[in-house]
């Protein structure tokens, strides 16, 4: 029997839970509210003035009207049967009633389990009033019905084809990840306590970094994802030392400094993707890939595209080729001596560097004798959630919005990369740095991530036409040079590197993507995604990577017979490349004798911000 004492505690206790949730403070709160509001004036001001100017043009309606498209075909399926219908709407307010039934059961018993649970690995809901509070877990299991039937209603519409399937998939998640309860200040438990602790100050913070975040997109949001303050490029990320030995209107070339006794003959070109700057694999020194390579002894040549402007619009893949790839190449024969050289080509740069490979061989230029691709695609038949934004429709629209510029603005790809995993990179800042008025910690990785570029808009035009929409480079039709290209022209070897849980470079495309090669392929699976798949030292001893024989047949059945190994690809691609040719020849100071070096890397390209 429950004594007077425990009932007085129970009292307390629930006084105490219902006093974290008013206002401790009311005239100092009202001080706050009013300063908030100021500072979300000067966040208006920031997003309204660049559009009043004439300086920014609104480009939701085209999105917008592609979802409305898109829900429309859906919304057919559904509502065309009137059984179909009433039989959807019947589940979602069964999910309702379910909720509702289990939330009264649970006011007379705290031991009754939730009857929607959130997925593992939901970091939304992990302060414990959102199981305790009726409320907040009457909101939380509510969404959760929400968002699964509505996913369920995209998952078993039939008669839509894959692509329609594939956006409906996608809109859906973002306009569920966006009505999350954790994403609002009311229905978040832990922002609606610190908001009463703090009397509203951390909305006056919020607030005036929103402001200085529109102001620093020059009237677009460029969210924050790290503590800009605490990184430089060339200070303390990016520090593998070398020098650019040359310099074309399109990249600079990047020669760094030997650390080995002995250097392999064969020099190392890497290739980058210019969607990003090349410092992914050089953040640090215990992460640096190229840092890596040097003390294995390569003689490491990297190309750092430049971040373009008005000057490169009509910049194609052409040109990318000849002023960057090729250009590069005549760079390391004249530092070096060397005709013979390994490439590397990651992501969309990867896809350049086979394209060109293809091009070089009916052109006769033979100095890249052996090339590894890291998570690149050049079949997209099985390609990535980036397909969601490849259509004529949003094709056409992005090249008349690349029209007047010459360029891609750096926040639009960059916030189309971040909607690819809105629950990582976009809400979790929304809500720590605009409600809760935190900044974010510092990270490396999420530092490079923000440091968005533009994109040249005949090159961004190609590559989304004949890759993503018409898949010429393995259907045939790639123009280069007045040429028609094919890979099955490249017959050198090929070490084809693919992530497992890679979204943007799928493994499977990747795979499927060996086959069009004319020479022999190794492929290899690492673990994790698009980035740290790839950037992952020996030295962490993290995830693993899977080897197994030719890359043919069904995709299942090849990693039912790879060998599972322990640890960092990095090692097994070294002995694959010195299996190549593991001559060794006296270290090569950057640029030699004919190259004057022109800056200390990583050069002046990579330090244009957007």
């Amino acid at each position: 029997m429950a004594t007077r004492e425990d009932s007085d505690k129970e009292r307390k206790e629930g006084q105490s839970k219902v006093e974290q949730y008013l206002v401790k403070d009311p005239e100092r709160f009202a001080v706050n509210i009013a300063r908030a509001i100021e500072e979300a004036g000067k966040a208006a001001a920031a997003w309204t003035g660049p559009r009043e100017r004439g300086e920014l043009r609104d480009t939701m309606a085209e999105p917008m009207t592609d979802m409305v498209k898109t829900f429309s075909k859906l919304t057919e399926y559904w509502l065309s049967d009137p059984a179909r219908a009433v039989e959807a709407q019947t589940r979602l307010f069964s999910g309702y009633m379910n909720v509702w039934s289990n939330a009264v059961q649970r006011l007379g018993d705290q031991s009754v389990e939730d009857v929607e649970k959130p997925d593992k690995g939901d970091k939304r809901f992990q302060d414990p009033e959102w199981g305790e509070n009726a409320f907040f877990d009457f909101l939380k299991q509510a969404y959760l019905v929400t968002s699964r039937w509505a996913n369920d209603l995209v998952d078993h519409a039939e008669g839509l084809d894959e692509h329609t399937r594939h956006k409906a998939q996608f809109y859906v998640k973002q306009i569920t990840q966006a009505i999350s309860p954790s994403n609002f200040l009311l229905t978040n438990p832990e922002i609606f306590r610190e908001t009463m602790a703090s009397n509203g100050e951390n909305l006056v913070r919020g607030m005036k970094m929103l402001a200085e975040d529109i102001e620093a997109g020059h009237g677009d949001l460029k969210l924050r994802q790290s503590d800009r303050t605490r990184f430089e490029v060339g200070k303390n990320i990016a520090t593998t030392p070398g020098k650019v030995v040359a310099r074309s209107d399109v990249a600079e070339i990047i020669q760094y400094e030997p650390a080995t006794q002995s250097v392999l003959k064969r020099p190392l070109l890497i290739c980058p993707p210019w969607i990003n700057k090349f410092y992914i694999l050089d953040l640090n020194a215990e992460k640096s890939f190229i840092r890596w390579a040097v003390e294995q002894g390569h003689t490491v040549f990297v190309i750092s595209w430049v971040n373009p402007d008005e000057r490169h619009g009509r910049k194609d893949w052409e040109a990318y080729i000849r002023e960057g790839l090729q250009f590069a190449l005549d760079t390391i024969e004249e530092a070096t001596g060397e005709r013979e050289v390994n490439a590397i080509g990651y992501c969309v740069g990867g896809t350049l560097l086979a394209a060109a490979l293809a091009l070089f061989a009916q052109e006769g230029e033979e100095r890249i004798r052996s090339v590894t691709f890291f998570t690149t695609q050049v079949d997209f038949t099985h390609a990535g959630d980036l397909k969601v934004f490849v259509d004529e429709d949003q094709i056409a629209s992005l090249e008349k919005s690349m029209e007047g510029k010459g360029y891609l603005d750096g926040t639009k790809m960059a916030t189309a990369f971040n909607m690819l995993r809105a629950g990582d990179l976009i809400w979790p800042y929304m809500v720590n740095n605009y409600m809760r008025g935190r900044e974010p910690m510092p990270f490396d990785l999420l530092y490079w991530n923000s440091d968005s570029t533009r994109m040249s808009a005949a090159n961004h035009s190609y590559y989304l036409r004949n890759c993503y929409l018409d898949n010429r480079l393995t259907r045939g039709g790639l123009q280069l040079a007045g040429r028609t290209v094919s890979l099955s022209d490249v017959t050198i070897p090929v070490y084809n590197l693919a992530a497992r849980e890679d979204h943007i470079a799928p493994a499977r495309s990747v795979f499927h993507g060996c086959r069009f090669f004319g020479g022999e392929v190794e492929y290899v699976m690492a673990g994790s995604g698009h980035i740290a798949g790839v950037v992952n030292p020996p030295a962490a001893g993290k995830y693993q990577h899977w080897t197994g024989g030719k890359p043919e047949g069904d995709f299942e059945e090849w990693i039912s017979a790879a060998k599972e190994n322990p640890g960092s690809w990095w090692p097994h691609w070294q002995a694959w490349t010195e299996k190549q040719d593991d001559r060794r020849v006296e270290p090569r100071k950057p640029g030699g004798k004919s190259l004057k070096p022109l800056a200390e890397a990583p050069g002046e390209y990579v330090r244009v911000r957007v």
